[in-house]
């Protein structure tokens, strides 16, 4: 069976990438988790009005959370509004709590969003463990993705 991509998980709605962590780790294991969402927040969701750029999570008391998601506050509610920036819980199986704690745990790695998405009406969080690249994996990355995009260039030119 393919693999599915980011854009085959969005049922509806519009899938949010966090492009500057994979600039900046170097992702190992993904998984996949629920959040925990207060009223409009999925509306905002929905609309694709997320900041992933400065969040990550983190374990609390046997739990993981993500910490600094910025969730634009939904314009049409009457009554409630959430705070933007507050922690959110990630649900995931004990187990797999149990082994992103012990993984993190090594040196040199992080947890790090990199996605949110909709699947079967479930508003989902791709949580990624990741090891911080140095500046010269960045530049030779970055020299990498435009030779490439220069060769793409000269084979659109030859057709």
């Amino acid at each position: 069976m393919a693999k599915q991509s980011a854009k085959d998980k969005v049922e509806g709605g519009k899938s949010i990438q966090n492009r500057k962590a994979r600039y900046d780790y170097e992702l190992l294991d993904k998984f996949e988790a629920g959040i925990a969402l207060a009223g409009s927040e999925v509306k905002s969701i929905w609309l694709g009005r997320v900041n992933m750029a400065d969040s990550y999570c983190e374990m609390r008391s046997g739990e993981l959370w993500i910490v600094n998601l910025d969730v634009e506050t939904y314009e049409h509610t009457s009554h409630v509004r959430y705070e933007r920036r507050r922690a959110r819980k990630l649900l995931l199986h004990r187990k797999e709590i149990d082994l992103i704690d012990r993984k993190s745990m090594e040196k040199g790695l992080t947890i790090v969003p990199t996605a949110m998405y909709f699947k079967n009406g479930k508003c989902k969080v791709e949580i990624c463990l990741a090891r911080g690249k140095r500046e010269y994996d960045k530049r030779s990355q970055i020299a990498k993705d435009e030779t490439r995009r220069e060769m793409d260039r000269v084979r659109k030119e030859r057709f």
